[in-house]
């Protein structure tokens, strides 16, 4: 029911009470108010309702990202659930390899393990770790990966939990399995040192992961 329906029908009723207040006792006119009052919660309530439920999550992924993003930024808390319930459910697996012969046998990798968001959640778990190469390449390798799935999954590197200071390395591949990300080069590791499991969309920390020896 429209938001319009709602106050057209508050006003009917005020009506009405005023209308009968003029004839009837104190008990009848307290039992009238009553009635009145809890009309309109049921009705308000059963409007928020199917708002919730009948928010349209197809609609909203067939979206652009950048209008995901900007929708994204004035929905409410209701909308965002029915979103991530629906996304959470559905999951994409990816595989890559990394051949450890194309890795310097003595270098020791940055390595750190996910841990959530600490909602209850968005959940991260698995492995980050960083491999240099003998042509010069660096990779943020991902290992046995599972994350809890949403829109928009990004990759990054930060100094800390939070986008402030970031470099993207793209978006999530897959939120179970390995995968490999390419690191800019010049990227200075000491400081970009946490890996970000972030949701574009809703600006959520998934998981991270901090990078040390």
């Amino acid at each position: 029911m429209d938001l319009i329906w709602i106050n057209l029908f508050k006003r009917i009723m005020s009506s009405l009470i005023e209308n009968n207040m003029k004839k009837t006792s104190i008990t009848n006119r307290v039992l009238i108010t009553s009635i009145v009052v809890s009309s309109v919660m049921l009705v308000t309530t059963a409007w928020q309702f199917s708002f919730a439920t009948s928010f349209d999550v197809k609609g909203f992924m067939n979206m652009t990202e950048e209008q995901r993003a900007l929708v994204g930024q004035n929905m409410t808390g209701e909308e965002r659930q029915l979103v991530m319930n629906d996304l959470s459910k559905q999951n994409s697996t990816i595989d890559e390899n990394m051949a450890e012969t194309m890795a310097p046998k003595d270098a020791m990798p940055l390595t750190g393990n996910f841990k959530d968001a600490g909602d209850g959640f968005h959940m991260v778990a698995g492995v980050a770790k960083v491999i240099n190469l003998e042509d010069g390449r660096t990779f943020l390798r991902l290992e046995s990966l599972k994350a809890t799935n949403g829109p928009d999954l990004y990759v990054y590197l930060a100094t800390g939990a939070d986008t402030s200071d970031i470099v993207n390395l793209g978006r999530l591949k897959g939120n179970i399995g390995n995968q490999n990300y390419e690191i800019p080069t010049g990227t200075d590791l000491a400081k970009y040192n946490t890996v970000l499991i972030w949701c574009k969309a809703f600006s959520t920390l998934f998981g991270s992961a901090k990078l040390s020896s």
